[in-house]
Parts: structure tokens; sequence; C-alpha cells
């Protein structure tokens, strides 16, 4: 589940009405919060700790725009604690002891603990983040750090060990939309000074790529523009200019979603990559899930391209692991990488067409028993059955390949597998030509 706003914060909240539109929509309690529900759900850690008022460390982990800062001041207001925050782009050690010394002031007079967050974390040094230690231990502080990398790669581990990692989602289409929505109508919001129609909406969704930050700034943008225009609506043309992005005419659930899927792989096969990048492009913008798109590229390479090229199904692959391990919007570079590898290969589809035939004869009936020395022969009794008898072991032999019947009767001599003369296949063709010659040599 993806996370962001719900209900508008209470009044009297004191936002700055001139502060961004983003920040204005800000949640003020773990209620106004939609969304990651495996962390703020009724029993989850999340909720527990903050309910709780427990000393606690986190670490906050997931895509921009998903709710990190959000879920810092929430869990600070919730709590009543002081809230501090920095950045590891413009801080150092300096001002990071300096917070901490602040805090045991402020516990020690006040009775108050501070929360301090730390936006970019993986941006510290380890003497930075070792800094931090011994007020995380001594609870002096409750860590709050945000990363959108990999915490187990860029937060020391001394410091993870004392803290509890928690992973956020991308927002969902369902939740861009019900942010949306909220902000045209709230008064800390748009307060219903414009509109926004359907075309509009689901071309912010789609540029959102569910970064909830990402979504309301271009909201944002698209109300000036249409209010400069003398507009009640924010319609797409006006969008689109407000936020310099096309929009892609593209029905992820529709017949356009099988279209440009299957101008991708046309193009891809017929190696035009300029036309490939496009088809592409047009699925990334529409927010197709990067999934689908790896799946046809790994099904490309081996159904197009095959032993022409045999690294082409290990770049799709590679693309396809990719794009899980870092997700979106990064994931493009993979996936482009895929396309532009796949598209400028040799081709063939002898593989495809191989496979094609030989299930078209094992559906025919032409089957037939294993012939006697290929059967299993490791269990008790199969010598008395004479199984492997008669198998020729083709490593005993200087060039590890000798004659021998390896297909059933009804199937000797019959080629599936016809290499074309393209890429690495002209040299399979004429390898593949030699040991079927010794192979069957006397059949």
């Amino acid at each position: 589940m993806s996370s962001l706003f719900d209900e508008p914060a209470p009044e009297g909240s004191g936002v700055d009405p001139g502060a961004p539109l983003a920040v204005r929509m800000r949640p003020r309690s773990l209620d106004e919060v939609v969304g990651q529900s495996h962390l703020l759900g009724p029993r989850a850690p999340l909720r527990r700790l903050v309910e709780a008022d427990e000393p606690m460390s986190l670490v906050l982990y997931g895509p921009p725009g998903t709710g990190k800062t959000t879920l810092a001041h929430v869990i600070s207001l919730a709590t009543k604690r002081q809230f501090v925050q920095l950045s590891a782009l413009d801080a150092g050690v300096k001002e990071v002891r300096a917070v901490i010394a602040g805090a045991k002031r402020e516990l020690t007079y006040a009775g108050r603990r501070t929360v301090l967050f730390i936006d970019e974390v993986h941006r510290f040094s380890k003497t930075q983040q070792d800094s931090l230690l011994s007020a995380v231990e001594d609870r002096i502080v409750s860590l709050i750090a945000a990363t959108t990398e990999n915490p187990f790669f860029s937060v020391v581990s001394p410091l993870l060990s004392r803290s509890l990692v928690l992973a956020l989602q991308p927002l969902s289409d369902d939740d861009v939309r019900r942010l949306l929505r909220r902000a045209l109508t709230s008064d800390r919001g748009l307060d219903g000074a414009v509109t926004l129609d359907a075309e509009a909406e689901e071309h912010l969704v789609r540029i959102a790529g569910g970064d909830g930050r990402k979504a309301l700034t271009a909201l944002e943008s698209g109300a000036g523009a249409a209010q400069a225009a003398g507009l009640a609506e924010i319609d797409l043309a006006t969008l689109e200019t407000a936020v310099a992005q096309a929009a892609v005419r593209y029905d992820r659930s529709g017949d356009q979603h099988y279209d440009v899927a299957s101008a991708l792989i046309k193009s891809i096969r017929g190696s035009d990559v300029d036309a490939a990048l496009h088809y592409l492009a047009r699925m990334v913008e529409a927010g197709e899930d990067p999934r689908f798109i790896a799946r046809r590229l790994v099904i490309s390479a081996s159904e197009d391209i095959g032993m022409a090229d045999p690294t082409a199904l290990q770049t799709a692959v590679a693309a396809a692991d990719a794009v899980a391990f870092i997700g979106m919007p990064e994931g493009h570079f993979p996936l482009a990488q895929a396309v532009v590898h796949l598209a400028t290969a040799p081709k063939s589809n002898a593989v495809t067409v191989a496979m094609g035939e030989s299930v078209a004869d094992v559906r025919a009936g032409l089957a037939g028993p294993v012939p006697p020395g290929l059967r299993d022969a490791h269990y008790a009794g199969a010598k008395k059955l004479g199984h492997g008898g008669t198998y020729v072991y083709p490593h005993a032999h200087p060039d590890g390949v000798v004659p021998q019947q390896y297909p059933p009767d009804a199937l000797v001599g019959r080629d599936y597998y016809r290499p074309t003369n393209r890429g690495a296949e002209a040299t399979i063709g004429a390898r593949l030509a030699r040991l079927r010659a010794i192979i069957r040599r006397g059949r």
C-alpha cells in the first residue's frame, strides 16, 4: 500500500499561505496519512511506537515523495517532542554535535526529548554517521534518518543496529488522485479556486510516478497557469504548458497498451533502435509497470535474437533484475540499455522455429521410447533391463563427441535447429554441421 495525505490538518495549524502546496498539505497526525498500512495500520510497528510514545530511532527508506519527511514531522507532533531537521547535503559533524548538545539541555531542563530528522542520510560520511551513535544509544535524540538508497549499503552497521528500518512504498495511482482532489478543495490548498478535468488529472497521475510531492508541485503549476489565463478549470493543454511535459495518450488498460507494447517489440525485431526507444519512452511516461516491459524484452531476446547474439538474453535479464533492484524512475536506464542492445543485435528466430517444430512433433505423436543407452542406469535392476549398457561417455573421447543415437527412432535425422548465417550463428552453424556428422555417423 502506498502513502500520503488524506484529511486536512486541524484549524489554526499555522501553515504559511505562501508556502509550496506540498508543504501546506502536509498532514499533522497519523490519521491524516493515507496508505503505508504495513507501517501505520492498527497493529503496525510504527503506529505502536508512536502511540506508546516509546523512544525510537528509525531509518525511513523509499523513493522520493512517499512521505519520509512527512512521517518525521507527524511523529514529532504526535509524541510532543522537539523537532530538529538537518540535511546531509549541508550539515557536518559540527552541526550534528550542536543539535545533540541542545537535545541534552532540552531533556535535562525541560524533560522533553528531541526528534532529529536527517534527510539524505546516505550522503553522510562514516565519520558523520558515527558521531550520532552515542546520542542514539543513550536516547538523547530519537533519530529519524531518511534515504532513497538501500540503507544496508549506505548506512553504517552500528547505526542500523540501533534503528528500526522501515521501507516506504511509492504512492498508488488512487493515492495520487486522492491527494490531488484533496489539495483542490482544502482551505490549506487551492480552496476550490480551480477545478481539474479528467484528462489533466490522469496526466498528473502519470507524471507523478508515485511521487506525491511531484504531483502537488505540478498541480500548483497548472493552477497558476489556469488562473493567469483567466480559466476556472485546469485542462490538459494548460497543464502540459505549465509542466512542459507532453501527455502520453496511452491507456494502460486498453488497446493502446497492447499496441504500443507490440510496436516496441516489432521495432526491436526490425532493428530500428530509434523507434524502439520512442515506444519505450511512451510506455515509461505512461507509468507502465516496468516489470511488464522487462518481461517483454527478455522474451524478445530469445524469440527474435536467440543465438545470433547469446549476450542479448543476458542483458535483458540483467535489465529486469536492475529494475527490480533500483525501481523507477532510474530503472528506465537499464531498460533503455537493453532496448538498444536488442535492437542493434543480429537477428535470428532459429531458436523460436526449432522449439515450435519440436513441440509440434511431440503433439503429433512423434515421440517413441528413449533409446536404451540413454535410460537411467543408477537404480538396482537397471542393467538387467538393458538400461545404459550401450551408452558411450563423450568425455572419454578426445573430441568430446561420439557417434551415438540420442533421439527416439522416429526422430533420427530430424533437424529442428537451423542456424542462420547472421551474428554468432554463422560460427554455430559451421560447428553444428560437424557435430551432426559425427553423432549421426553410420546412421
